[in-house]
């Protein structure tokens, strides 16, 4: 398993696997069909990543993108602080490990940029991901109520975070 940073040159690699995410799993937020972004705008995504306000990082499984992060820094001074975080794994290759890597590649990128507060949303029915960031040291905050709808049901998140020791 190799983990490292998504480039331009991974773009219609990440495409396939955000719309194979989007098949495969309910406790992301994108339905099947719903994703429209462009290859063209995919690449352009990846290449103002490479500024320190957002990353993408990838785990590649024999050359094959199998799961990734993604952090958002926050934009204004009083948020700069904090990044968000959304990370996806293929079914296929969930319980080997690789949510534990990729988070500690967003920790180091935090940290390198001075970043000291990440944060995250999960639907409270995803007991997997729950016990991935608990023992990364993701606290719950609180719970977003009705957050999203699917399935004909509205699903609660939970606010989790993680407030890095300097």
């Amino acid at each position: 398993m190799e983990i490292r940073k998504i480039t331009e040159a991974d773009s219609s690699d990440l495409l396939e696997l955000l719309l194979r995410l989007d098949n495969e799993t309910k406790f992301m937020m994108i339905e099947p069909g719903e994703r429209e972004i462009s290859p063209e705008n995919m690449k352009h995504l990846l290449s103002d990543s490479v500024v320190p306000t957002s990353v993408f990082w990838g785990a590649f499984s024999e050359d094959e993108l199998v799961g990734y992060v993604n952090a958002c820094r926050g934009n204004f001074k009083r948020i700069e602080h904090t990044a968000y975080i959304v990370i996806g794994i293929l079914s296929s290759s969930t319980g080997q490990g690789i949510g534990t890597l990729l988070l500690k590649k967003v920790e180091e990128w935090a940290r390198k940029y001075g970043i000291t507060r990440l944060e995250l949303t999960v639907m409270t029915h995803n007991k997997n991901a729950i016990k991935l960031y608990e023992k990364m040291g993701f606290e719950r905050e609180g719970i977003k109520k009705n957050s999203m709808f699917v399935d004909g049901n509205y699903v609660d998140e939970f606010y989790m975070s993680r407030i890095l020791d300097e």
